[in-house]
């Protein structure tokens, strides 16, 4: 299972929101109206609102099924009657997880500028831990299960690429059920300060090969420092648990 970590908003329904939010406003701004006759267009609306969202599927490759609440205005504003609202999306907002849509009257007898609280939902298939792990484990596949998870519930990415998370070490306690996220796991660390490792000095048209010690520990990925066999120490790139590689 492999999935893109970006998650791009479908525009089909942030429409769908921008209705539901132009209903509700007109809503309170008639109060004349009765309960019953507000309840059920409001009712209809979300019905509506539920028929847009289905189906909506994150640009991921893992399938994605988005799930829009919209929640209330604060019940004690009082906002002056307006012929245009204009929702749009506050500075630094990300319509994901628990977040806001912002309201404002650019056409009325007062102008105003609300935010209504908002919660999209991404359920899909992940990895989720099958038991409880402690800090500092080498995660494998016997440690993790597929379930349905909101891939949006927490601000940290999914990890849906089973080779991003596996000989991978957990940085905190890991609870069961808990889906695998990236700021959950690190490399795992291949050797210590003072081993003996291979060097692979690499530049353009030649490659050579020598010995030489560890001076830092050495992570997969990750820059490392060793002592060449001339005493000179360089930084190269950790490739495997023998082997650091110097670009010349």
């Amino acid at each position: 299972m492999t999935a893109k970590m970006d998650q791009v908003w479908p525009w089909r329904a942030l429409r769908a929101i921008f209705f539901w939010v132009f209903a509700s406003l007109m809503a309170s701004a008639a109060p004349a109206q009765t309960q019953s006759a507000e309840a059920e267009f409001l009712g209809a609306t979300r019905h509506w609102l539920d028929q847009a969202v289905a189906g909506i599927q994150s640009s991921g490759a893992v399938p994605l099924r988005m799930e829009v609440s919209v929640g209330t205005l604060d019940s004690r504003l009082r906002l002056a009657s307006c012929a245009r609202v204009e929702p749009y999306i506050p500075v630094g907002t990300r319509l994901w997880g628990r977040t806001r849509l912002g309201l404002r009257c650019i056409e009325g007898m007062g102008k105003w500028n609300v935010f209504l609280p908002v919660t999209i939902k991404a359920i899909g298939r992940a990895w989720v831990m099958r038991r409880d792990v402690a800090p500092g484990t080498v995660l494998g596949e016997a440690d993790v299960m597929e379930a349905e998870v909101d891939w949006a519930e927490e601000p940290s990415p999914i990890i849906a690429d089973p080779a991003l998370w596996v000989g991978q070490v957990a940085v905190r306690n890991l609870m069961t059920g808990q889906a695998l996220r990236q700021n959950m796991v690190r490399p795992a660390q291949v050797f210590q300060a003072g081993a003996q490792v291979r060097i692979v000095a690499q530049g353009v048209g030649f490659q050579i090969h020598s010995d030489g010690q560890a001076v830092s520990p050495g992570v997969v990925g990750q820059m490392a420092k060793v002592r060449m066999d001339n005493g000179r120490v360089m930084s190269g790139t950790v490739l495997d648990a023998r082997t650091v590689k110097l670009e010349m």
